[in-house]
Order: C-alpha cells, then sequence, then structure tokens
C-alpha cells in the first residue's frame, strides 16, 4: 500500500521550508495554499508575515520564490498584488504523481490512518413491531457512508444499531400473542409477498389486533400491564414472547436493508434491552458521584444553560419518579459499554436534529461522569428532515407516514424506466435492465440524501433524483459507464501514462481534480461531512465532461502516446469516481 503525496502537500511544503529559508526570524509559518483561477494555486501567507515582520510583502515574497528547489515540481511561480504567490505546476509533475495515484490499487494512493482509533457509529434505527418510514432513511444512509468512509481511512469501525425493542408497549403485544398464539405465522405468502413483507403483515395486524382490545377491553390492558412487569423482571416464558416479536421484525428489516443495499449483520444490532442489565448501576453512580440529584422522587441531572419557557430548568431524567429508566439511562448506560467494553475513542451518533438538545445534556452528563474526556469523545451527526415537493414534511397524499419500503420500490420503478429507454441502444438485456433499475433508483435516493449537508432538509423528488442531468447519482453512473464503454472499444490501445506530453488545458484541470480524491476524504472523515465527497464526484463528472468536450481520445489523428495517456486519464478517472460512489454506498454499473 503506496501512499501518495497530494500535488498540492508537496507544493505546501518546499513554499513551507523557502519561507522559513528566506524568513527565519518568522518561525515556521503556513503558506496557506489554495487553488485559484489565476494559477495552479496562490499562496496568501505572505500577507500576514509582511505585517508581522513590518516588512514589504512583494519584497519578502520575491525572498521566498529565489529560495524554492529547483525541481520538476514549479514551472511558473509568479509575485502578484500585495505579495500573492501565483504557482503554476509542471505538466509532467501532474502526470508522474496521477501514474504513482494508478499504480496504487483500490485505495489510488489514500493513505491509512498510521494510529488509528475505534469509533462506535450508531445508525439505523428502526423499532420492534414498526415499519420503517422516510424518517429512517437518512440515518441509515448517511451511517452506513461514515461507515465506510471511516474503514477506508483506517478507522476502526464498530456498527450499532440501537432499534426500539423495549418498553411499555411490549406489555400489549406480548400478552395478546399469549393469548392468541398462532398470530405471527405466515406460512403462505399472499399476493406474492416477499419474507420481510409478509413479516410486517404479521406484525401489523397483531399490532392493531392487540390495540383495539387494549382500548375496549379493561381485562386485557390489566393483563398487559401485569405483563410488562414480568417482562422487566425476566420472566422466561415472556421474553420467549418477546424474542418473537424481535425476530419477526428483524426479518422485516433485513429485507428494508437489503432494498437499500445495505449490509447489517446479527452481532451490530444492540438494542434497548442491551443495556438492561447495567441501568441500575448507571443510575447509582451517577447518584453516588453528585453527577444527578433526587428531585420530586425522579434522579435528574440539571443544566445552567437548559431551561423551559417558564425560565425554570429543564433536567434530563435518568430514572423516573415512579421507578422505571428514562431513555437518558438506556443512552448512558450504552456509552459507558461502547468505551469501558468497547474501547471506543470516538462516538458518533446519526440521529435526527430534533433529539440535539436530549443528545447535549447525555453527553455532558457522561462528561461529568467521567466516561468522555478530552481522549473519548462524541459527536451527533444530525439530520434535517425529508420534504415533499411543497417543502413540508413528506407525508402520502392520505397524510400519513411514508413507507420506506414504498419509496423504494417507486424509485426503482422509475428509474427502471429510465435505464429501459436507453437500453435497446446500450444492448442491454431483460436481466441487466431489471440490475441496473435497481441500483440507479437506490442510488438516486442515497445521493440525493448524501449530497445535503445533513443538518438541512430537503426535497425529495424523484422527477429529479433519476435525472441525466444535474448534480444526481445517474449523472455520475452515467459518467463512468461512459468511461468504461471507451476502455471497451479502445482496441490494442492501453491507458498508459506519458509524463513527457504537455497536457491540454482540460487534461490539466482533470489531473488537478483527481489529485484532490485523498485530501477530500480526509476532510469528510474529520469532519463527518459526507456530502463533501458527493461534491467532489459531481465536480470530477463535471471536469469529465469538459474533457471529453475538448480532448477526443479515441481519434485517428491522436499520436498513440496522446491516445494512451488519454485513456490513462479516463481509467483513472473511472477508479476514482467508482471508490468514491462504493464509499457513499452506491453501485457504478459497467453499461448504463
Amino acid at each position: 500500500m503506496a501512499s501518495v503525496p497530494s500535488l498540492a502537500s508537496t507544493l505546501q511544503q518546499q513554499l513551507a521550508d523557502a519561507l522559513t529559508a528566506a524568513l527565519p526570524e518568522a518561525g515556521t509559518a503556513d503558506p496557506l495554499l489554495r487553488r485559484s483561477d489565476r494559477a495552479d494555486f496562490q499562496a496568501n501567507g505572505i500577507l500576514a508575515l509582511a505585517k508581522k515582520l513590518k516588512g514589504n510583502p512583494r519584497e519578502l515574497a520575491s525572498k521566498v520564490t529565489a529560495a524554492l528547489p529547483a525541481g520538476d515540481l514549479i514551472k511558473d511561480i509568479e509575485v502578484s498584488g500585495p505579495g500573492f504567490l501565483n504557482v503554476t505546476l509542471t505538466d509532467r509533475a501532474i502526470t508522474e504523481t496521477l501514474a504513482a495515484r494508478a499504480a496504487d490499487g483500490d485505495r489510488l494512493g489514500v493513505p491509512a490512518k498510521a494510529a488509528p482509533g475505534t469509533t462506535v457509529i450508531d445508525y439505523a434505527q428502526p423499532n420492534v413491531a414498526k415499519e420503517m418510514h422516510v424518517g429512517h432513511l437518512r440515518s441509515a444512509v448517511i451511517g452506513d457512508a461514515m461507515v465506510q468512509i471511516l474503514e477506508f481511512t483506517g478507522e476502526n469501525v464498530v456498527r450499532r444499531h440501537h432499534i426500539g425493542d423495549w418498553g411499555t408497549q411490549f406489555g400489549m403485544l406480548i400478552q395478546y400473542l399469549f393469548e392468541h398464539p398462532d398470530e405471527l405465522k405466515h406460512e403462505d405468502h399472499e399476493g406474492g409477498e416477499t419474507d420481510g413483507e409478509a413479516a410486517m403483515s404479521s406484525l401489523n395486524r397483531v399490532y392493531k389486533a392487540s390495540r383495539v382490545l387494549f382500548d375496549s377491553d379493561e381485562e386485557f390492558k390489566a393483563r398487559s400491564r401485569d405483563r410488562v412487569v414480568a417482562l422487566q423482571a425476566g420472566d422466561p416464558e415472556t421474553l420467549a414472547h418477546w424474542q418473537r416479536f424481535v425476530d419477526e421484525s428483524k426479518i422485516y428489516f433485513y429485507s428494508v436493508f437489503d432494498k437499500l443495499d445495505m449490509e447489517i449483520d446479527d452481532p451490530d444490532i444492540v438494542g434497548e434491552s442491551g443495556y438492561n442489565d447495567m441501568l441500575e448501576e448507571t443510575c447509582r453512580i451517577l447518584e453516588e458521584t453528585g453527577v444527578a440529584v433526587r428531585s420530586e422522587g425522579a434522579l435528574c441531572v440539571f443544566f445552567d444553560d437548559v431551561k423551559g419557557p417558564d425560565g425554570n430548568p429543564v433536567p434530563l431524567i435518568v430514572k423516573k419518579t415512579n421507578g422505571g429508566y428514562g431513555y437518558a439511562a438506556t443512552d448512558l448506560s450504552a456509552i459507558r459499554d461502547r468505551v469501558q467494553n468497547l474501547k471506543a475513542d470516538s462516538l458518533l451518533y446519526v440521529v435526527d436534529a430534533r433529539q440535539s438538545l436530549h443528545f447535549k445534556m447525555v453527553f455532558e452528563t457522561a462528561r461529568r461522569a467521567g466516561w468522555l474526556n478530552d481522549d473519548v469523545k462524541a459527536h451527533q451527526l444530525a439530520f434535517g428532515t425529508v420534504l415533499g415537493k411543497d417543502g413540508k414534511p413528506f407525508k402520502t397524499r392520505e397524510g400519513t407516514t411514508v413507507r420506506l419500503q414504498d419509496l423504494l420500490d417507486e424509485a426503482v420503478e422509475r428509474a427502471t424506466a429510465v435505464v429501459r429507454e436507453k437500453a435497446e441502444k446500450v444492448g442491454l438485456s431483460e436481466e441487466e435492465i431489471v440490475e441496473n433499475g435497481r441500483y440507479v433508483g437506490v442510488g438516486a435516493v442515497k445521493y440525493a440524501d448524501l449530497s445535503t449537508s445533513a443538518v438541512r432538509d430537503y426535497k425529495f423528488d424523484l422527477d429529479q433524483m433519476v435525472s441525466l442531468n444535474g448534480d444526481t447519482s445517474v449523472y455520475l453512473q452515467y459518467a463512468y459507464a461512459r468511461i468504461r464503454s471507451i476502455l471497451r472499444k479502445a482496441g490494442d490501445a492501453r491507458p498508459a501514462a506519458h509524463p513527457e506530453l504537455e497536457l491540454a488545458p482540460a487534461e490539466r484541470a482533470l489531473g488537478l481534480h483527481l489529485d484532490q480524491f485523498g485530501a477530500v476524504l480526509e476532510e469528510v472523515a474529520e469532519g463527518y461531512e459526507p456530502h463533501k465527497l458527493a461534491a467532489y464526484l459531481y465536480q470530477l463528472a463535471s471536469h469529465l465532461t469538459t474533457f471529453y468536450d475538448q480532448c477526443q481520445v479515441l481519434s485517428d489523428e491522436n499520436a498513440p502516446e496522446v491516445v494512451e495517456n488519454r485513456l490513462f486519464l479516463v481509467e483513472l478517472t473511472a477508479r476514482t469516481l467508482h471508490q468514491g460512489m462504493k464509499l457513499l454506498g452506491i453501485r457504478t454499473p459497467e453499461r448504463l
């Protein structure tokens, strides 16, 4: 695995060394390098230095340029304005760096962490015995992308799906199942139902029937409440019935995650019930250390900056007056487990922004208790709401929440129609149309989510999502498939880097953008910002479009080495698109 320094980092280092050599009195200085439309890069750091040293910035800039080493990196450097340095790189340096990236397999020269930490990512948190809806989409998609990205950078990642599998509502469901033991059976699927759909049908049937009985029959209601006590006390028969609901729900969950083209494994699912044995100890520790105090019979944690509309403090309730545990007790126990047992030094929660206050209070409580500190940090990757075209929370025409399964099915149906329109021209078989339709449809949904900054709301517009034009996954998938088509048509010509060749402007722009892949991934991983990777990939596809317009790849008029070099550029672009999309959880079909 060969880590390849980016052109920007190599230039940054040379400029920093030149600054130190030319201006030793300045100490260590940052050249403040950035991309520029006037040259390849612009360094602005000399202005700040000139103020500090009370010198003439243009004179200082000239000293720095004189101290730069001779070599193959810099083609031209000019002092501009009040001491800016405009730097143009050599074509050779661009091509040689890209060749080193191309030689590094799937990693493309991107370094892995020398000292990786352990991050636990809490994402995709459905509830047992309930259907997944559009609100579950963002946590699943954003969380899965961050898992892939962090693992690619070398981080040790532990997945956690904190499913809602505990609570008073299970008393009603379990009691009904005791009295109607065959209600969760679904040996014969009706109307071509899948296992997942059949499981959800059974769960819905039990939920509705038990709810009707609970609301109309006082004796059943009393038995249900007794069943909650038995569940919390660990009664084996009650737990066995509870487990049936969990197992049935997992069949359904897995079917939805499969539609999302996401891998979920049993060991990763540790729901609320997984921390039951820790709850009392968590409360005892918080009370004994004074982090939590009794208030009106409840165990609470108070904060100076959290007050209600009346100005009174709003506490985090860890244990209720009636002895029941709040969500906070479970979340704090999960932090203890993840830090002490899983040895995590980063905890990432991909959770709706509307729960931000809860997590702010939970994290602060964990810090006061010593479970979080300077070495162990927790972060909520908060996300906004999925909106309909009208700008309001996404609902069906009847005003109900949109089922995630229905949304994905419609996306695949729309995408398959788009693929089918192009199929004859490309020569796709029916099997390829169906497969590509799935990849395009699911990719469209994921990309629309991931290309928006997580904290922002976004409008769910399937017509736009499956469009070949604009910032969509289909545009990126099509760019990849187009390159694969060119490579198939290349005949005996093979991709090969030719550093001796001059590059056309569109080749340079594409090459410089390709070289930024590792730096972008580093920024995305550090800030938990997958939308920046989506933006990079869209810009890459846009550079590719400009390159196609200005530089013919396969042309009899081109010298063989020009053909090989351009094939090299587009192949590396394809590999970068493929790897980048893979990190977002999106497939790139070979033909489209």
